[in-house]
């Protein structure tokens, strides 16, 4: 039987003051008496974080034995000392080693054989290689520092010199710092205060990099030459508009700087000659609202072109090639907009363009020669995927790489040799303790939505428990359902601990999402955005009623905007759930959404709605947010808040509020607040190992299957 865990459920429990506080908008007053949680710095705020992980801790404290198991068995499966499958650039071999009882990974290299040398060399774990040279090693940069995680990591074209960005408090604020690779010696230059992604220019004679604004936003771009002081870079580019972000990179071709700018519906590149940075950015289409374009250069027949991939139009989006000196005038069509196959992401190489792309709810990806206009679509043989390129730097490359994987089958590396069509095996995942993907399986059924909608379930079990559907089983439902982004049917080596508990993992490809196309995405926005949580509520309602599980075996999950999704799902249908797992959780949507000083709040408008400016949008975001929400007189299902102190895009203060108000109420609310992390969660590998473990056994605790 499930645990109904109810040991000083209140009696032990923090409890947060109330403080009189009224926001008000349009006409509407609001009584918020936990918002004094949101000084951070406050000693108060601190003393109360730390008594609910004290609490959190007490509560969870008879799972102690579980989560050491569940951290065992990720350990044991998990081949600790390993490499990467090597990526060639230039005249290097750059891969990845990982080192048992390391945290954290080490960047290193081998010289290419020869100018034909494709094959990457087979490396083993504990055997030398020869010639290889360690370029960083995240164990020795992490001394000192609770924290650890590099934003930016890059090399010269000569292989002279390296980048690494590296960021010890969690909020995604980096300094770049620059190295010598043929002496080992740290250069003078160093950026402080930077977002990811930095590089260098194809001369290796400048860094690119972007600076962020109060609200964290990246908003301006900057060339910093080698040598010369930091307060004498050059601005290469400010957006001033608070919904835009800001990034740059250089094309693979090596011609181009292209500056791109985005909010959540509309984008604006520009270029910049790679070798002249100095020179005035020339805008590829001017921004035109709900307008969303990318852009990558090639030589066509001689001629510079960029290829487009856009939406003008074209609401799956469609792909056209314009000449570099004119991108304003002909359009060629190169892949027409075709309703149901979203385009989703074109790489431009020497002879040909590869295309990533999504239909009938899955990952695809094709080749497209810049003579042709058929694409030759790679082909898989599972019902459920996730595929995508990959770790190709090289303008003419003889193979590409991609990655692969599945729900069933760990994660893969082929390399497709370009002239053949072959897919070359080059690593699949060890998982160690004799795994065998046979004893496991996979599936894709559907649900039906309040509005009559079909809505995508995907599964996975361990086939000695049985098949699913025939008596109900502990089970797992995960779901996001924002930004268009897509969960995909990935493999993981911790779900393993609850899928041989006999536990049934589910993903709710929910409306929001981007699953099933553009207008999957359209209809979880905005003033659509309760189709997001009323289609994970139909997802659960089927699996009960089909059979799969039972509410007093069913856990939901999600993270972030998937957080909101489970804050919304707790209030919406609260008998469903005996647990909700929210971590980092998006719950107090509208006291954010109304603040545009914090940040990514403005940018968040075109998702969410702008409820500051209009009183519908205000409305109708209140009858959602879950903190907003909770209800009085029900039966919440147990819930688990994971949050950070240092997270700068989901406020901790945010699941400290919505613990505080569910308490009020009578549910049974735990928080757990790291207190050196960021948006991410711990860093280091095993960290995050006991990390999930922690959760895991709060999970398996709930379906009543700790102890299995």
């Amino acid at each position: 039987m499930p645990s109904h865990d109810s040991r000083n459920l209140s009696a032990s429990a923090p409890v947060a003051a109330r403080a009189a506080r009224t926001r008000s908008h349009h006409g509407d007053d609001v009584d918020d008496a936990y918002e004094w949680l949101r000084a951070k710095d406050d000693r108060e705020v601190v003393s109360h974080l730390e008594a609910e992980n004290a609490y959190t801790d007490r509560r969870t404290a008879h799972l102690a034995g579980a989560r050491e198991r569940i951290y065992d068995e990720i350990k044991s499966r998990t081949l600790e000392t390993d490499l990467s499958v090597p990526t060639r650039r230039g005249g290097w071999w750059y891969y990845g080693r990982t080192v048992e009882g390391s945290q954290y990974g080490i960047q290193c290299r081998a010289p290419v054989a020869n100018e034909d040398d494709w094959t990457p060399p087979q490396l083993e774990p504990g055997t030398a290689v020869p010639g290889e040279q360690v370029l960083l090693d995240g164990n020795i940069e992490a001394e000192g520092h609770e924290y650890f995680a590099l934003g930016s990591l890059d090399i010269t074209d000569d292989g002279v010199r390296m980048l690494y960005g590296i960021d010890t408090a969690g909020d995604e604020r980096y300094t770049i710092h620059v190295r010598d690779l043929t002496t080992g010696a740290a250069l003078p230059d160093e950026i402080v205060d930077t977002a990811a992604g930095a590089s260098f220019s194809p001369d290796g004679t400048s860094i690119v990099y972007a600076t962020v604004d109060d609200a964290w936003r990246p908003d301006t771009l900057w060339a910093h030459r080698l040598g010369e002081p930091v307060a004498d870079d050059t601005r290469l580019f400010h957006e001033p508009d608070d919904r835009y972000w800001l990034g740059g990179g250089f094309t693979r071709s090596d011609r181009y700087l292209v500056i791109g700018l985005g909010s959540s519906i509309t984008s604006e590149c520009w270029l910049v000659p790679a070798d002249d940075l100095s020179a005035e950015p020339r805008v590829v289409w001017p921004r035109r609202e709900g307008v969303e374009y990318e852009v990558d250069h090639a030589v066509v027949d001689g001629e510079d072109v960029l290829y487009v991939l856009h939406n003008d139009g074209a609401l799956d989006f469609e792909l056209v090639r314009v000449a570099a000196a004119d991108p304003a005038g002909e359009r060629v069509s190169v892949l027409p907009h075709t309703p149901g196959i979203r385009l989703l992401d074109v790489d431009c190489f020497r002879d040909f363009v590869a295309v990533e792309y999504r239909r009938e709810g899955l990952a695809r990806l094709g080749l497209l020669p810049h003579d042709s206009r058929e694409l030759s679509e790679l082909e898989f043989g599972e019902p459920l995927y996730a595929a995508g390129f990959g770790g190709n730097r090289e303008w003419a490359p003889r193979m590409l790489r991609l990655g692969y994987g599945s729900f069933v089958t760990p994660r893969t590396v082929y390399d497709y040799r370009l002239d053949d069509g072959e897919l070359l095996l080059r690593k699949r995942q060890p998982v160690l303790g004799g795994y065998d993907p046979e004893e496991y399986a996979q599936e894709r059924i559907w649900a039906t939505a309040d509005d009559g909608t079909q809505i995508p379930i995907s599964l996975v079990w361990k086939r000695s428990f049985g098949q699913v559907g025939g008596k109900p089983r502990p089970l797992h439902l995960y779901g996001y359902g924002s930004y268009e982004h897509s969960i995909e049917p990935a493999f993981s080596i911790a779900r393993l601990s609850e899928l041989d508990r006999g536990v049934v993992f589910a993903v709710a490809h929910v409306r929001g999402g981007g699953e099933m196309g553009r207008q999957w995405y359209e209809d979880g926005k905005l003033t659509r955005k309760r189709n997001t949580f009323t289609d994970f509520v139909a997802c659960a309602r089927h699996l009960v009623d089909q059979g799969y599980t039972v509410p007093e075996r069913l856990v939901a999950e999600g993270g972030s905007a998937g957080g909101l999704l489970m804050g919304a799902v707790a209030n919406l249908a609260p008998e469903l759930f005996a647990g909700v797992l929210a971590q980092v959780p998006f719950v107090d949507a509208l006291t954010t959404i109304l603040d545009p000083s914090l940040p990514l709040t403005v940018i968040e408008w075109d998702e969410w709605g702008d409820p500051l400016h209009d009183p519908d949008v205000y409305a109708y975001m209140k009858s959602y947010s879950p903190y907003e929400n909770v209800r009085e007189g029900v039966s919440y299902p147990r819930i688990l808040a994971v949050t950070s102190l240092n997270d700068t895009r989901v406020m901790y203060v945010e699941p400290a509020k919505w613990v505080a108000r569910l308490r009020e109420v009578g549910a049974d609310a735990l928080l757990k607040c790291e207190m050196v992390a960021g948006h991410g969660g711990v860093s280091g590998r095993y960290n995050s190992w006991r990390e999930r473990a922690f959760e895991l056994a709060w999970l398996l605790d709930v379906m009543g299957v700790a102890d299995a």
